[in-house]
């Protein structure tokens, strides 16, 4: 019976939040802030709300097709065919998470760099010796992480909540400063900064895929998801009101490591080290994962034929090599390069977003293709109010991508990288989809052969690409390639 035991609310909750926060994202709340003070909570609550909107609109999706572990990507190859699905939903998914991962090590460098100054070693050095490291455990098929990931996830936002807390009430050992808590009130600095808050809440659907292991999943997947983007509104305003009370607002806004500052002004040398260590274990632990899941996920894929099969070749030890190599090897890069200022590695997590905003938007619009297309398909959970929710949530991450930064230049500037990311994804989709998978751009798979991918013997009896038996079977015969007949 243990065995089978399904996971309750608290654990869907805890899940949540544990992929919900990283590190980085103390960067974006330091960075907004320190940019208007405390109104930045109406930035996050707009926010917030919005992406609690897609939460019900993905959990819809999943309750009329439970169980499959590519999510996002197939729900859309389900909905608007193979051309949206390569551009939005696997190029640019993959892409985003690889940039929002470059930030996320990059932290890492500047953490250890923070601590240790006296060092003199730059800080891209720490991390391009750590995403080494960490392709060469992949590579060998072990996840050194695994058993200590969620406590370390969990360790992080207990001290955050700790740490905000008694920010808020003033009870540090540092000495509270005077400055004013609102540096602006315009509604225009609020809505500019919606993006930046955006980065606050990205992560949620990633509970969709434990959804077999829990109980009573229709109340529980929208339920877990929208609490636990609550829990982390919750203590990013106690965060964001601790900042008011103990780290001057132009140290803060300057600082790559706002969470390491705010410790060490709160608490001293025990605030600093407490943050330093729960910080670097989390950084580590996450962008690991990342490597991997982003790594497995190619791998998903190419099994369904939206990207090259080299993806889904797997080395002696199971690791899937070409996907580990490709995105371990362009964090790599991109902290080679170096990200040591705020502001860029501010603008690689926007970046990072306006493409996850995409992927949110066309999920809010699968959900009303479907309701058009499958109206009386069975369906554990509906998202109430008829179309009303998709379309305010998909309007709201149009709206925030338009606001996706305050400075015009910055928002230029990104608006041209998604444009470049699209032209060369489009380009690779036509050209796979028309001389590779021989199918239409814009027809959808039939969703039975979309949740029929996710079986391991869906590529022995077909062709993943065209989607057609393969010609050994369509003969007439019963044998899976790779098996002698009799």
């Amino acid at each position: 019976m243990a065995a089978n035991k399904k996971l309750g609310m608290g654990s869907v909750v805890a899940t949540g939040v544990g992929l919900i926060v990283a590190t980085s994202c103390l960067l974006s709340l330091g960075q907004g802030s320190s940019a208007i003070g405390t109104t930045f909570i109406i930035s996050m609550v707009i926010a917030c709300v919005i992406n609690i909107l897609f939460a019900l609109s993905v959990s819809e999706l999943n309750s009329l097709m439970p169980n499959i572990t590519g999510g996002l990507p197939q729900y859309t190859l389900a909905s608007m065919g193979p051309f949206v699905t390569i551009v939005i939903m696997v190029g640019g998914y993959l892409a985003c998470n690889t940039m929002v991962s470059s930030a996320e090590c990059a932290m890492f460098g500047n953490t250890i760099q923070s601590v240790f100054p006296q060092a003199g070693i730059p800080a891209s050095v720490y991390c391009v010796v750590l995403v080494a490291i960490l392709i060469l455990i992949n590579l060998n098929g072990v996840d050194i992480f695994a058993k200590v990931q969620d406590f370390v996830a969990y360790a992080l936002i207990v001290s955050l909540l700790i740490l905000g807390v008694l920010g808020t009430i003033k009870v540090g050992t540092g000495t509270p400063i005077n400055q004013p808590a609102v540096l602006s009130s315009k509604f225009s600095d609020i809505t500019g900064l919606c993006g930046l808050a955006f980065f606050l809440f990205i992560g949620c659907e990633y509970v969709i895929p434990i959804g077999d292991k829990i109980d009573n999943p229709r109340r529980k997947i929208p339920a877990g998801m929208v609490i636990s983007l609550l829990l982390v509104l919750t203590f990013q305003i106690f965060m964001c009101i601790g900042f008011s009370h103990y780290t001057p607002w132009a140290q803060l806004g300057k600082s790559t490591t706002p969470h390491v500052l705010y410790g060490t002004m709160l608490l001293g040398p025990v605030g600093t080290y407490w943050m330093a260590i729960v910080s670097v274990l989390a950084v580590i632990s996450s962008v690991n994962t990342v490597i991997s899941s982003l790594a497995y996920i190619a791998a998903g894929m190419a099994k369904i034929g939206l990207l090259p099969e080299i993806f889904n070749k797997t080395n002696k030890k199971g690791a899937p090599v070409a996907g580990i190599l490709l995105f371990g090897g362009i964090i790599l890069v991109i902290n080679a390069v170096g990200l040591s200022t705020s502001s860029s590695l501010s603008f690689l997590i926007l970046c990072g977003c306006a493409f996850w905003m995409l992927s949110y938007i066309v999920t809010h619009i699968n959900v009303l293709i479907f309701r058009k297309r499958l109206p009386n398909a069975p369906r554990k959970f509906k998202v109430p109010g008829g179309p009303i929710i998709p379309v305010l949530g998909a309007i709201g991450m149009a709206w925030m991508f338009w606001n996706i930064s305050s400075d015009p230049a910055e928002r230029t500037l990104i608006y041209i990288v998604c444009l470049i990311m699209v032209v060369v994804l489009s380009v690779y989709a036509v050209l796979w989809i028309k001389k590779v998978m021989h199918r239409p751009l814009f027809k959808p798979f039939p969703m039975e052969e979309v949740m029929a991918m996710d079986n391991d013997l869906y590529s022995v009896y077909h062709d993943p690409k065209t989607g057609r038996l393969r010609a050994n079977i369509a003969r007439g015969g019963v044998t899976p390639l790779g098996e002698s007949e009799s």
